[in-house]
This record gives structure tokens, sequence and C-alpha cells, in this order.
């Protein structure tokens, strides 16, 4: 009994416990992307709670549930009839009547209707790939766009350190008389430049934030933590290959085919309705006693009977219109399979060019032109030191090496914004896999 009691307490202390730790795990539930937040975390976070993909994937259910619709059979139409003042035949008068009706379609017609719902269903899964790749690309371009304002924010800050050191080494040149005031203006006006910088970076932060948090289905202003880049990888196909990959993988091209393959499945099933369809039911008649002196042979007997009919397509015109309207549907489907192509090519020729320019910037600010202005830059501070410049010279080649700073930041952002277009296009990744970060704020890659 005290063993019993004890596990009873112990588990009443559990409960109690749980229960009150419960709401702290709910809000860690609802709150994530608080820590190092990588942009897969992103895409796997909008994946499963952004509404525009729930909603194009209930839509493909919707489609694949009305398949049982088409191709099943139509129901079955039971009919009464009462008469107030009953007809009199031989056998008596004749109360009510009873119809079962069952409408069997021509062979073949169900099957054909099915194929074009099927060719619905596929059109409706392609709609959703669509969304989901485009859920996917807007997530990384916002993911990328956000990460050069917090980049271009910290290059920010650290230049309006380095300023705010050049200002009060001007402030003391200028009393000592070794600094003249346009040197001290220009620092200023630099130092101003960069603050404006900062609060105009705020803004865009604020806003790209949610614009993200919108993709995700989160509050505008939730939290997202630090943003982790785990590099970019060589491209691995050229423009030719791109082509390929776009007409075998993209969204408008397979649906624009699965579109063509509807129109056919209708322009067959247009074919189909011109034929006949079937009926076949029962007929029950309930007859009372009859009211006369001498009873009929089988007098009150119900009747019974067994209905075969058949609908006739007589309106030649109207059949016809149906199979031509078809066909043009065929005709239309393929016109527009052959617009997708050309247009999607069009739009890979374009966007490689920005992607190759994109990644030319960022090898061009990494490799050459920020090393040459940091170079500069520590030449313009020897010489001012040593009283051969003045600060106007050293403050302008910082604004220099500021401007190459941001300028590398967005080039990166750019690489990474057309790339996920362009694998949104081609629907596959088309870079290596690459083990290479980025040092946020000094411009290096690692």
């Amino acid at each position: 009994m005290k063993a019993f009691r004890f596990i009873f307490l112990a588990a009443l202390s559990l409960f109690w416990i749980g229960y009150l730790l419960l709401p702290c795990f709910g809000d860690e539930m609802k709150a994530p992307l608080t820590g190092r937040v990588t942009v897969q975390d992103l895409i796997a976070y909008a994946y499963q709670n952004n509404p525009s993909i729930r909603k194009v994937r209930e839509a493909w259910r919707e489609t694949v549930e009305q398949y049982r619709i088409t191709a099943g059979y139509p129901d079955p139409e039971l009919k009464f009839t009462y008469f107030p003042e009953p007809i009199e035949t031989r056998l008596g008068p004749q109360d009510w009547t009873a119809t079962l009706n069952q409408k069997i379609p021509f062979p073949g017609k169900l099957t054909q209707a099915g194929k074009v719902v099927e060719a619905e269903a596929r059109v409706a899964h392609i709609n959703l790939d669509r969304t989901v790749k485009a859920v996917i690309a807007s997530v990384r371009e916002s993911f990328y766009e956000l990460l050069y304002i917090r980049t271009a924010k910290e290059v920010v800050d650290h230049n309006l350190r380095l300023l705010k050191h050049l200002r009060k080494a001007g402030e003391t040149a200028y009393a000592q008389d070794r600094a003249a005031l346009i040197d001290m203006v220009k620092a200023q006006s630099q130092l101003g430049q960069i603050r404006y910088d900062g609060i105009l970076l705020d803004e865009l932060e604020f806003t790209e934030k949610t614009r993200l948090n919108g993709l995700l289905n989160r509050g505008p202003d939730a939290r997202i933590g630090g943003l982790v880049d785990g590099g970019f990888g060589s491209m691995v196909f050229d423009l030719k290959g791109l082509y390929q990959l776009a007409e075998a993988n993209q969204e408008e091209i397979r649906m624009a085919r699965a579109l063509v393959q509807k129109a056919g499945a209708t322009a067959e099933l247009a074919r189909l309705e011109n034929l006949p369809d079937f009926n076949v039911g029962v007929f029950y008649a309930s007859i009372g006693e009859p009211d006369v002196p001498v009873r009929p042979q089988n007098a009150g007997r119900d009747g019974l009977g067994v209905q075969v009919g058949i609908t006739i397509p007589l309106w030649f015109e109207k059949n016809r219109g149906r199979v031509e309207k078809a066909e043009a549907g065929i005709r239309k489907a393929r016109a527009a399979e052959e617009v997708s192509i050309t247009e999607i090519r069009t739009q890979v020729h374009n966007l490689f060019f920005r992607f190759g320019n994109s990644k030319r910037l960022m090898e061009l600010y990494k490799n050459d032109l920020l090393p040459q202005a940091m170079r500069a830059m520590e030449i313009a501070e020897t010489w001012y030191r040593e009283g051969e410049s003045s600060l106007s010279d050293f403050v302008e080649t910082q604004s220099v090496y500021y401007n190459f700073q941001l300028s590398l930041a967005r080039a990166r952002a750019n690489y990474g914004k057309y790339l996920a277009r362009l694998e949104q296009l081609v629907g596959q990744t088309i870079t290596k896999t690459s083990g290479a970060s980025y040092e946020n704020g000094q411009g290096e890659m690692k």
C-alpha cells in the first residue's frame, strides 16, 4: 500500500512539473529560427508553414479526389407518382407508380473522362512543384538580401569607428595647425554619409525581415537569428546544358506538355460524347381493387415492367462543334508549349549572364580592388602620419575602401539570388557542393 501511494504521489508530481514546464517548451517551439540560421533551415520551415504551398497542395488533392467522382457511374434515379384521383384501369384504380432508372454511359466514356481528370491532376501536381520551387527561390533570395544588409551594417559599423578615430586625430591636428579646415569638413561629411547609410540599412533590414517572415508565415516582427552562409560551389553546367535542364524540368514547360495531353484526352472524350448512352430501369404501378359488379381475372394485381432506353445523338452540328473545339484546344496547348520553351530559354540566358557577371564582380572586388584599396589606405595613413599628405587624402582612400566593401557584399548577394532563380528555372542544383564560408563585414572568402 505504501509503495502504491509513493508511485501515485511521484506520478502526480511529475504531472504538475510537466504542466508547469509545458508553456516554456511551447514558447520554444513557437519561436524557432532565433539562433544561427542557414538557408536550409528557412526552406524547411517555409515548406511546412507557407500558406501558398498548403493551398496548392490541397488543390491538387481536390483534383485527385475528382477522379472518383468523374469516373463513377451516375446516381440512379427513383421517381414516385401519386394520383389524387386514381386512374381507372381494367384491373382496378391506379393509385401510384414508382420508377427506378440507371443511366449507363457508352463503354469507354467514363474511362476517357477519368483520363482527362488524370491529366488535370498532373497539371495540379506540377503547379504544386512550381509553387514549392517559387517559395524556395523567394526564401533564398530574401536570405541573401538580408545577409547583404547585415553584412553592410557590419561594414558601416567598422568604417564608422575608423572615421571617428580619424576625426579625433584630425581635430587634434587642426588644433595644432597641422590640418586644414577643409580636411575636417570632408571627414565630417563622410561620417554623416556613413551614419545615413546605417539608418537606411536599419529600415531595409526591417522591410526584408518582414518579407521573409511573411514567406515563413510568421509575425512581421518575429526575430530571425544570425544568418550562416554556407558558401557557393562552382557552376557545373554551361548555357546549353542549362537549356536542356530547363526544357526537361521547368514547370511551365511540363505544365504545357501536360495540358497538351489533357487536350488530347478531351478531344477523344468529345468523340465518345457523340455516341449514345443507355438507360435501364424498372416500373411498378400500384393497382387497387376495382369497384365493379363483375371482377375481371387478376383484378387488383400490381403492374411491373422493365424499361430500356437509349439517347439519340441527333444534333450533328452540336456534336461536330464539340469535336472541333477539342481539336482547337490541342493546337492551342501545343502553341503554348512552344511559347513556354522560348520564354524559358530567354529567362535562362538572361539569368546566366547576370549570374556570371555577379561572379566576375565578386572576384574583381575580392581579388583586385579591395586589396588595392587596402594598400592605398595604408599608404595614405603612413604619408599622413609623416606629414606628406593631408587628412583629406586619407579620408578619400577610406571612402573608396568602404564602397568596395559594400560592392563586394552586393555582388555576393546578387550571385546567390541569381543562382536561386536559375536553379528554380532548371529544377535542380547546378553548382558543386562547396565548404566555403563568408566572413561578414570583412570581404573575405574562407
